[in-house]
């Protein structure tokens, strides 16, 4: 207990167990308490005491680009001390410390390289993860979804059209995703893969469309830029999207009309020996009931050999090519002949026109006047042959 200036008394805080006082240090502003600091290989100079192996299997279609790209891998683990080995006869990849290794935690990163290699993240991308800095993830969304058309539909919901969806949410979260098969891979900060998981989660489970997701995160973005809003609360500022139910009208279902209430049973229905006694068959003798049989099996074998072969030769019948009706009417051709007829009338009265348009009146009357000459010798060599 302390006495403060004006006198009053000010109590320390409780604190559980002797291990959990408050350090001098706590309160000083200038420690950064989420910072990662850089490994450094003089904390641990001995090594370490036992070897870790992790390792885990692969799909057949990566085995190719996995023998092309192990090399790159091999040598990005040798700078930790970590020993990788690709087995091709069982699909595994297993990884292991060695006396070489100083970092503790540098084989947890191994592990989630080769995991993220075998969802078929590509090796530049996937080394990354060997960063203090950076994180991976690997979301199943398999098992939120029990119908597979409906898991297909919201897996392609998640990617967007031409991938436009994903590239925002990379954008925004600052995580590298790819959706393969049945699981989701990010690499990024904690934050970032805190923030991927929600929004995949959400939308398998269709809680909340990644658009949704997008606007809120975009929001986000532009208040973090204000320093004035940094201790208030943004909830007021953020879009709020209600999931809206289409209630669809159900199909009238016709309602069966109950039979009549009768105390009786019902009537039970004839047994194989009444059947007999009433065809009479009961009484025929057992060579009579096997020619009978016999002969209604060669009835069916028969219909069925001709139907098989109707079929058969259904294929080698030509299809009917169409006819083209021609309409030979005793009308058509009296249309027609009286068509005929008062055209060629109309181009004569047409013709006739035209000469009498064309004719000079004046040469006309000068002809009409003087007969023409030779008109006249032919009609005196006619004369002078008749004397």
């Amino acid at each position: 207990m302390e006495n403060d200036e004006n006198g009053a008394v000010q109590r320390k805080p409780k604190v559980k167990g002797k291990h959990d006082k408050l350090k001098p240090w706590d309160d000083d502003p200038n420690i950064d308490r989420w910072k990662i600091e850089k490994f450094d290989p003089s904390w641990n100079g001995g090594g370490m005491l036992d070897v870790t192996t992790f390792s885990t299997l692969f799909p057949r279609y990566r085995e190719k680009y996995l023998q092309d790209a192990w090399p790159s891998v091999k040598s990005a683990l040798k700078e930790y001390g970590i020993t990788c080995e690709l087995n091709l006869v069982e699909g595994s990849m297993t990884v292991s410390t060695t006396r070489k290794t100083r970092d503790p935690y540098i084989i947890v990163k191994a592990r989630d390289l080769i995991k993220l290699l075998s969802r078929s993240v590509p090796a530049p991308q996937a080394i990354k993860v060997l960063n203090d800095e950076m994180q991976c993830d690997i979301i199943k969304i398999s098992n939120l979804v029990r119908s597979k058309e409906k898991f297909i539909k919201r897996r392609q919901r998640l990617i967007g059209p031409n991938s436009s969806t994903l590239k925002a949410l990379e954008i925004l979260t600052g995580c590298y995703i790819l959706i393969q098969g049945n699981t989701v891979a990010s690499m990024g900060s904690f934050k970032g893969l805190k923030t991927v998981r929600r929004i995949v989660e959400d939308c398998i489970e269709n809680k909340m469309h990644p658009i949704f997701h997008i606007k809120i995160l975009m929001v986000r973005k532009e208040l973090e830029k204000d320093p004035t809003l940094a201790q208030e609360n943004w909830d007021r500022f953020l879009p709020k999207f209600k999931k809206k139910n289409v209630n669809q009208p159900k199909p009238k279902q016709s309602k069966k009309k109950k039979p009549e209430y009768t105390p009786l049973p019902p009537p039970q229905p004839p047994s194989k020996v009444d059947i007999q006694l009433a065809t009479g068959e009961y009484f025929l003798s057992d060579k009579v009931k096997s020619e009978k049989k016999w002969k209604e099996q060669q009835e069916r074998q028969a219909g069925k050999t001709a139907e098989n072969k109707r079929k058969r030769e259904a294929a080698f019948v030509p299809p009917e090519e169409p006819t083209i009706q021609h309409n030979k009417s005793d009308d058509g051709n009296k249309d027609v002949a009286t068509l005929a007829t008062s055209l060629k009338k109309k181009a004569k009265e047409y013709g006739n026109q035209k000469l009498i348009e064309n004719v000079n009146p004046e040469a006309y009357l000068a002809e009409s006047g003087e007969p023409s000459k030779k008109k006249s010798k032919k009609s005196k060599k006619s004369k002078g042959s008749k004397s």
